[in-house]
């Protein structure tokens, strides 16, 4: 039985695109699955394009995510317009289109993702490959490399691994077997040493103080948790308490919210039984902004201004308690 399924006629289509004059700009909103799957593309794009290279839309200062990029000598770069200039072909992965503004003025000619399709957004482009149900881009880039018989350098395989751990939450919420299997491939020829070096360097000291912040203001909703954390130097602090959150006992769901550069972010972690997150942010915005995600993990971002002067913790509570009979109280 072979170890991953056969994409002999994804891999032909994908090749075709490729020309020799080609410059070619792989958009990211970086995190380690999108930056794991942007370094495999470009190793596949690798002597058959002209040029090609990586930009995120956000600014990374999550201590992982910077050691994720040293260790692994991962070459993304900020996206700004002059950068954007020197490149004619475009490719997108672990994202759709609609998913960000900053995305939206592209010409998207490869769409790679695994997030939750949207009958309301379809994805225009020359190849696109959305497999919902894999619990990371990384896996999908794997099958690629093994498809086209490329073995994963050292830094590649280890990037790929811990793009996997990070989105499967080292297979705590939803996967499939070929997450499994990418993960135990990707083994045999990653660096189990800088795989250490990458996870644990998680925390800055002074994001400890939103942490603080969060236990201050934690309330319980229904079953729920909800902490609010103020305004916030960088929204993946509020990543980070939502996922400490979700060790508590018998919390089927978690929201933390914050404001950051104008803008109201929440981040949702769920169990996976219960209630499906994407869905979830979805309702709590009821239009505003941007929200969506997977059944155990969501995002929304809401610009300030859409708020109408309403404190950005009223307007959560308000949304979060909304219909419901449950009261809403402090822990």
């Amino acid at each position: 039985m072979a170890l991953f399924r056969q994409l002999d006629e994804q891999v032909e289509q994908l090749l075709g695109l490729f020309n020799k004059d080609d410059n070619w700009l792989i958009v990211i909103n970086a995190d380690p699955d999108a930056l794991g799957s942007a370094l495999a593309l470009r190793r596949i794009m690798a002597r058959r394009v002209n040029q090609t290279a990586i930009a995120q839309i956000n600014e990374i200062k999550r201590p992982d995510n910077l050691s994720m990029i040293r260790y692994c000598r991962i070459p993304t770069q900020k996206l700004i317009p002059n950068l954007t200039a020197q490149y004619d072909k475009f490719a997108l992965v672990d994202s759709q289109p609609h998913h960000n503004p900053e995305f939206k003025d592209f010409k998207f000619s490869v769409v790679i993702d695994h997030h939750p399709i949207s009958s309301e957004e379809p994805v225009n482009a020359d190849y696109v490959d959305i497999r919902p149900k894999y619990g990371a881009v990384c896996t999908m880039m794997t099958e690629y490399l093994y498809n086209m018989k490329i073995r994963p350098a050292k830094l590649l395989a280890t990037a790929l691994m811990y793009g996997i751990r990070c989105d499967t939450k080292t297979f705590e919420r939803e996967f499939i077997d070929a997450d499994m299997a990418a993960f135990k491939y990707l083994s045999k020829y990653s660096d189990s040493k800088l795989m250490n070096r990458i996870s644990r360097s998680e925390f800055h000291l002074d994001w400890m103080r939103y942490i603080s912040r969060a236990f201050y203001n934690l309330r319980r909703v229904g079953k729920g948790l909800f902490a609010y954390c103020g305004n916030v130097e960088n929204p993946d602090i509020l990543v980070i308490v939502a996922d400490f959150f979700t060790r508590v006992h018998d919390v089927p769901w978690v929201v933390v919210s914050g404001t950051s550069e104008d803008k109201l972010v929440c981040i949702l972690r769920g169990d996976g039984q219960r209630r499906n997150m994407g869905t979830m942010a979805q309702k709590l915005m009821n239009g505003l902004g941007s929200a969506g995600g997977h059944n155990q993990a969501a995002r929304a971002e809401v610009p300030i201004e859409e708020l109408d002067g309403v404190d950005p913790e009223i307007f959560m509570l308000k949304r979060i308690g909304q219909g419901r009979k449950a009261t809403i109280r402090n822990v």
